[in-house]
C-alpha cells in the first residue's frame, strides 16, 4: 500500500476513534457500530476533499516516530566522538548534525551553526560524520575523526569546508594547515562511521545535513530561523 494511503487510513481510524470516544462520553454509553461507520464516512469525505492534509499527516507521523527513536537512544546521538563538539559541555539543549564534507548544503549551514553557538551559551553542538558522497567523503571523515581525537576538530572542520569539496589536494592542505597527524584509518574510525550510518538509518535520514534538536529531526539546510525555533521548543520542554 502507498505510504500516503496508509497514513490516510491511519488518520481516518484515529479521528474516527477520537470522535467515538467523545460521543461515548457524552452519551454515557459505548458508541454503536453505525456511529463508527457514519463518522468514518464523514472523515473519508473530508480527506478526499482536502488531499493536501496527507503530506502534512505523513510529515507529522514521521516526526513523531523519529522523535521516539531519538528519545529511546538519546545518549548514542548526543555523545560526541572525542572532540567533535562545541559550545556548553553540559548544555541544556544539544543540536546534533549529521554531515558530509562533500555536501554543499552542509557548507551552507555552517554559518548558521556558528551564529547559534555565538548567541546561545547554553547550547551544545555535536557533529556526526556521515560520508555518503563517495571515497573522498570517507577519507575526509577519517581525517576529521583523527582531528577530533587530537583536539583539532573545529579547526579542521572550518578549514576543509572553506577549501570546497574534498579532494586529495584539499585534504592534504587542510591537514597540513591544522597540523592533523593522520596515518592509516584506525579501526575505531570505521566503527564510528558504521555506528553513524546505523543511527542515521534509524531516523530515516535521507541525506545531509540532518539535524536533531531535542526529539525533533530536521532534514536538509533548514536555516538559522528553523534551528533557533527548534532549540527554543526543546528548551521549553
Amino acid at each position: 500500500m502507498d505510504r500516503r494511503m496508509s497514513v490516510a487510513a491511519g488518520l481516518l481510524g484515529v479521528i474516527a476513534g477520537g470522535a467515538l470516544v467523545a460521543l461515548a462520553g457524552q452519551s454515557g454509553a459505548g458508541a454503536a457500530e453505525p456511529d463508527r461507520a457514519r463518522i468514518e464516512a464523514i472523515v473519508r469525505d473530508y480527506i478526499l476533499s482536502h488531499p493536501e492534509i496527507i503530506p502534512e499527516a505523513v510529515e507529522l507521523l514521521q516526526q513523531r516516530e523519529t522523535g521516539k527513536v531519538v528519545a529511546a537512544d538519546r545518549a548514542s546521538y548526543e555523545t560526541p566522538f572525542a572532540g567533535a563538539w562545541a559550545g556548553a559541555e553540559n548544555g541544556d539543549v544539544v543540536l546534533v548534525e549529521f554531515f558530509d564534507y562533500a555536501c554543499g548544503f552542509c557548507r551552507q549551514s555552517n554559518p548558521d551553526i556558528d551564529r547559534l553557538l555565538a548567541e546561545d551559551k547554553k547550547l551544545k553542538v555535536v557533529w556526526r560524520e556521515l560520508p555518503v558522497l563517495g571515497p573522498d567523503s570517507r577519507k575526509a571523515a577519517e581525517i576529521s575523526l583523527a582531528a577530533a581525537k587530537q583536539g583539532k576538530f573545529r579547526q579542521f572542520h572550518a578549514k576543509l569546508f572553506a577549501l570546497g569539496r574534498p579532494t586529495a589536494q584539499s585534504l592534504a592542505q587542510a591537514q597540513a594547515a591544522v597540523g592533523v597527524a593522520a596515518g592509516p584509518a584506525a579501526p575505531e574510525f570505521a566503527a564510528e562511521l558504521d555506528r553513524n550510518y546505523e543511527l542515521a538509518r534509524a531516523i530515516n535520514a535521507t541525506g545531509t545535513p540532518t539535524f536533531i534538536v531535542g526529539d525533533k529531526v530536521l532534514q536538509g539546510a533548514v536555516g538559522y530561523a528553523a534551528l533557533k525555533a527548534a532549540i527554543a521548543e526543546a528548551r521549553a520542554r
